[in-house]
């Protein structure tokens, strides 16, 4: 079995290989300049052409088991776990997945919320040599079964609740599952609240088959022997396959290396020099699936050998009493979360003085939120950017030094951003000129997965063409002014248009629909469905969405929906997604209102 899927690898990776072998610099390329525009401004503490070693991914875990054995890793919900049990636990867990074929070239899905077996299971596929797919647990049954046929997922991991287990139940002979291992919730849990648990929320827990195809957590790790590495070449072994809707909003796999990840999380590290070892708490409620949250806060907390305080999902009170009894230092987030957190009533009642900084990504930072938050919290809050396709993280503002409005900060170590022009990918275009922002550095994925021509699209000159529109000034500096492709986000969420559109159009009485992105200054963008009905036919929002309940998670159901006679075209007969977003917000202004404000929780 291993062999099969290793030569599935080799054939997928032959191509991209041979392309783009030595695309991805530790060292500036040949004809670099002798020094690049935001060397001049780096701050003092950071070595831009610092050396970026070259290992496996779960070396960090290795080392940080080895350095801080006794000191805790996980806190999940009141349960501490030490670097020394979360290393035993991966290895034990690394052993059983090898027993059920897991090998080089194998991609195991991981189907989970923010939990314990998240990190768990992730390091455990990297070290049986498996490659790890991050499968979203709000995505719908024909979401799920989209990503587990593309990326020939075969085992997937996930909790004994049925709102999970249920979804794999119902795509599990069409995706071709051969095994799904099944953890307990409860044994998450601290006593009394696993007993708690079982007892009031028995009814969300699924019942599991006892068949050959569920794999419980306990029998997983039951028969610990001699767990023996494989050996990984880091700079072509995949370690995740990451998705993403990439320049053309189709999802796709970005083929992340262990050598990308490894390179990236250290690229974190550098940026953040005040960071002490082993003495940081970073409070993790951006989910572990997302890359953002994958990098910044799970791998780079890791490697410093941080405690990570998980929780399930993001609630205002239940962070700022984090952040208050557990001494947080740490709290990357998305605009969403920042916001929210300002705007609690009683937000006087928390003391948040051991937060040493902030960072937000996955959506623009508006500028009043960076100041609000500032001054009410005395927490630097600073802006990075970044794509799945570079592991994640590209540019970060300075924590100290020169902090310029507006802009996605400086490159990170060892990373360089170049501006290409929109009619020629292959011209470099000078300082202070409007045009593709394009990415080379350790952390530039390989590739998509089995889409070799997508991948010569997107890295054409031995750059990652990232599809966003921006220029960088004089030092340096990179400010985005556009997006080239369509992808919403939504609260810190990918949402694909295509992907909406399509479930729309299951409805027998939809003609035509277009799926926009419109500015929300609490969520920074929303769904809208602009819908033409088929002649004849009527039906509410209302009847639509309940349509749709079962076809679209909740971040992307439209939250708004038009209906209309026509849509707008451009001169070639496609539908103009920006003349609808422009109607949009020429409406707001009519009503004295530019942006909508979306409430929490709504």
């Amino acid at each position: 079995m291993a062999a099969r899927w290793g030569g599935v690898l080799n054939k997928g990776l032959a191509y991209v290989v041979a392309f783009f072998k030595g695309r991805q610099p530790a060292e500036p390329p040949d004809n670099a300049p002798e020094r690049y525009p935001w060397e001049d401004v780096y701050p003092p503490d950071i070595k831009w052409r610092a050396e970026i070693p070259v290992r496996p991914l779960q070396a960090l875990l290795d080392d940080a088991v080895a350095r801080f054995p006794d000191d805790a890793c996980i806190d999940f919900l009141g349960k501490t776990y030490s670097y020394r049990e979360v290393g035993r636990l991966v290895d034990c867990a690394a052993e059983g997945l090898q027993r059920l074929g897991v090998a080089r070239g194998v991609q195991v899905g991981l189907f989970l919320p923010n939990c314990p077996y998240s990190v768990v299971f992730y390091y455990a596929v990297l070290k049986a040599g498996g490659t790890v797919v991050n499968i979203n647990p709000l995505y719908a049954e024909e979401e799920v079964l989209r990503q587990l046929r593309d990326s020939e997922t075969r085992i997937v991991v996930t909790l004994d609740m049925r709102s999970l287990h249920e979804k794999l139940v119902a795509v599990m002979e069409r995706a071709a599952l051969r095994k799904v291992i099944v953890c307990r919730m409860a044994d998450a849990l601290p006593f009394p609240q696993n007993s708690i648990f079982q007892i009031f929320r028995r009814k969300d827990i699924a019942r599991i088959p006892a068949d050959g195809r569920h794999v419980p957590f306990r029998t997983l790790i039951a028969d610990p022997g001699n767990f023996r590495p494989p050996p990984i070449d880091p700079e072509r072994d995949i370690a995740l396959l990451q998705y993403t809707g990439g320049t053309t909003g189709t999802p796709k796999g970005a083929m992340l290396t262990h050598a990308n990840l490894h390179a990236n999380t250290l690229q974190t590290a550098m940026w953040f020099p005040g960071m002490e070892a082993g003495r940081e708490r970073i409070l993790c409620v951006l989910p572990l699936f997302h890359v953002f949250a994958m990098t910044v806060i799970m791998n780079t907390g890791i490697s410093q050998g941080a405690e990570l305080i998980l929780q399930p999902r993001f609630r205002v009170d239940a962070v700022l009493k984090a952040i208050h009894k557990r001494h947080a230092t740490l709290l990357p987030g998305v605009p969403t979360m920042y916001a929210a957190l300002i705007g609690y009533k009683q937000l006087e009642r928390f003391d948040l003085s051991s937060l040493k900084f902030c960072l937000s990504g996955g959506a623009p930072l508006p500028m009043p939120l960076k100041r609000d938050f500032e001054a009410l919290t005395g927490c630097k809050l600073v802006e990075g950017y970044g794509l799945s396709e570079c592991a994640p993280v590209v540019t970060v503002n300075p924590l100290s030094g020169i902090y310029k409005e507006r802009s996605v900060g400086l490159p990170l170590p060892g990373t360089i951003v170049e501006i290409t022009a929109l009619d020629d990918p292959t011209r470099l275009l000078p300082l202070g000129a409007t045009g593709e922002i394009c990415i080379r550095g350790p952390q530039v994925m390989l590739g998509y997965w089995r889409q070799p021509e997508e991948t010569a699209r997107t890295m054409t000159g031995g750059r990652l063409h990232t599809g966003d529109i921006g220029h960088m000034d004089e030092q340096g500096y990179t400010f985005i002014t556009d997006r080239a492709k369509d992808l919403i986000l939504v609260g810190g969420y990918n949402v694909y248009p295509r992907m909406v559109e399509e479930a729309i159009l299951q409805h027998p009485a939809v003609a035509e629909v277009a799926v926009c992105g419109i500015p929300d200054d609490y969520r920074g963008e929303t769904v809208k469905a602009f819908i033409v009905p088929k002649e004849g036919q009527r039906f509410t929002s209302g009847e639509l969405r309940a349509f749709l309940r079962d076809k679209l998670a909740p971040f992307e159901m439209p939250r708004s929906i038009a209906f209309r006679e026509s849509l707008p075209r451009t001169p070639v007969g496609k539908v103009s997604r920006k003349e609808l977003v422009a109607e949009e917000l020429a409406k707001r202004r009519a009503h004295g209102s530019e942006l909508t404000r979306a409430q929490p929780g709504a």
